[in-house]
């Protein structure tokens, strides 16, 4: 397809409907992004920021069915279930087990290293080439360990990810630890620095994502929902919206976790899992980090901004439960507090819950739908959907306009579920 003055619409005002909606914009489309709320203000707003080629891994690995088993009888767990009735999980979950082995987990490795590691390239050009007004920085990732047992365990990862993705961290022992990063606790067994790791500010990289987009000539419209495809043959001629019908060349679905509320209109039954996510952004206290920290035995992430401080992360399969559970915001604060000399800021500015886009074997869908052949899926993306935004945006790009892919597309397909 020749993509000058075609016209794409773009299903999603998130992060990675952003990437899509700039790379298609740079290949000369005509791009509209249609939201149902608020352009970047769903799980786009709120995450920890993270840039982070250091995660390879899915969630899918050895041994994890059964730490996710005992996490169940935990009231401080950060992995938690809601109970309920509902089909759809329990399938998710019975194909997340399946996959809780090492040559899966190596394959799946390996399709998220490769979007991870082309993001990264283009997180750097695009923060020379666009106004971006986000607090980029590209300081690395410091991965801190409480025991020396959980110590023990992530070199043994540690090893596996060299030999096998190539990908080295330095590590730091007891009170070298404290030496690199001053407002830790003494008494650490120690820590993994990965310095090809960079972070940003998210509600400010979708403003300037809103505001670069909106120059260029994107239309964003917000509060309108999608409803349907206009369909002829095996095209999608226009969309049906809540303010009417737009025509359109091709489609891009980025709806993150309400891509499965899409499958009648897709012809297809997408196994994404809305895991929730929280975080709580505060002021900055006096002795705060000045790198971005993941409490690996926690499971909680601490990113420093230039005016605030996050405290993030917990999953919590709950479906699309829209309170804000007080007992998931105090395990951060609970984790904070095992590891810095000040865990907290006063004020807190915002409490927030975000749903994360889960598919069981953690790898995004960025295909081509096959009942549709122009409307083009670009969702799932777990945990790193801000992290893997600009290599799947300039994929959507690549695929729509028949140009031959940068990365390897056959690990995305919507097919292999």
């Amino acid at each position: 397809m020749t993509a000058a003055g075609s016209k794409a619409i773009v299903i999603g005002g998130g992060v990675v409907g952003a990437a899509c909606a700039y790379y298609l914009r740079q290949s000369g489309w005509q791009v509209t992004i249609l939201e149902r709320g608020r352009f970047g203000k769903g799980c786009s707003h709120g995450n920890c920021g993270f840039v982070c080629p250091s995660h390879v891994l899915p969630l899918a690995v050895p041994g994890a069915v059964r730490m996710a088993l005992g996490s169940l009888f935990r009231r401080n767990a950060p992995f938690s279930i809601k109970p309920r009735l509902d089909p759809t999980l329990w399938r998710w979950l019975i194909n997340f087990a399946r996959r809780c082995n090492q040559r899966d987990m190596l394959a799946s490795g390996r399709a998220i290293q490769a979007l991870l590691t082309s993001s990264r390239r283009l997180y750097d050009e695009l923060m020379r080439n666009e106004d971006f007004d986000c607090e980029w920085t590209a300081g690395g990732l410091l991965f801190v360990i409480q025991s020396s047992e959980a110590m023990a365990h992530f070199a043994h990862t540690d090893s596996m990810l060299r030999s096998e993705f190539n990908l080295s961290a330095e590590r730091f022992d007891g009170p070298a630890l404290t030496d690199l990063e001053p407002a830790l606790k003494p008494g650490l067994a120690g820590g993994w620095l990965y310095r090809s790791d960079a972070h940003l500010r998210p509600d400010r990289l979708m403003a300037s994502w809103q505001r670069i987009l909106t120059a260029q000539g994107v239309d964003i419209r917000e509060a309108v929902e999608f409803k349907d495809f206009v369909r002829s043959g095996n095209r999608a001629t226009g969309i049906v919206t809540s303010n009417g019908e737009l025509s359109a060349d091709a489609c891009v679905v980025a709806a993150g976790a309400w891509t499965p509320t899409l499958n009648q209109q897709l012809g297809l039954r997408i196994p994404i899992q809305p895991g929730k996510g929280y975080s709580i952004t505060m002021r900055r206290p006096t002795r705060c980090p000045t790198l971005p920290l993941i409490f690996e035995e926690h499971r909680v992430a601490v990113t420093p901004f230039q005016a605030g401080y996050r405290l993030g992360s917990t999953m919590e399969f709950a479906g699309y439960d829209t309170s804000l559970n007080p007992q998931r915001l105090e395990l951060l604060r609970d984790a904070a507090r095992h590891y810095l000399h000040e865990p907290l800021g006063e004020p807190v500015e915002e409490e927030w819950f975000g749903w994360r886009p889960m598919t069981y074997d953690s790898t995004p869908i960025i295909d081509r739908c096959p009942s549709l052949r122009n409307v083009l899926i670009a969702a799932g993306h777990n945990m790193l959907g801000l992290s893997m935004s600009p290599a799947t945006g300039k994929l959507a790009a690549e695929l729509l306009g028949e140009q031959p892919p940068h990365l390897e597309v056959a690990p995305y397909a919507v097919t292999r579920f």
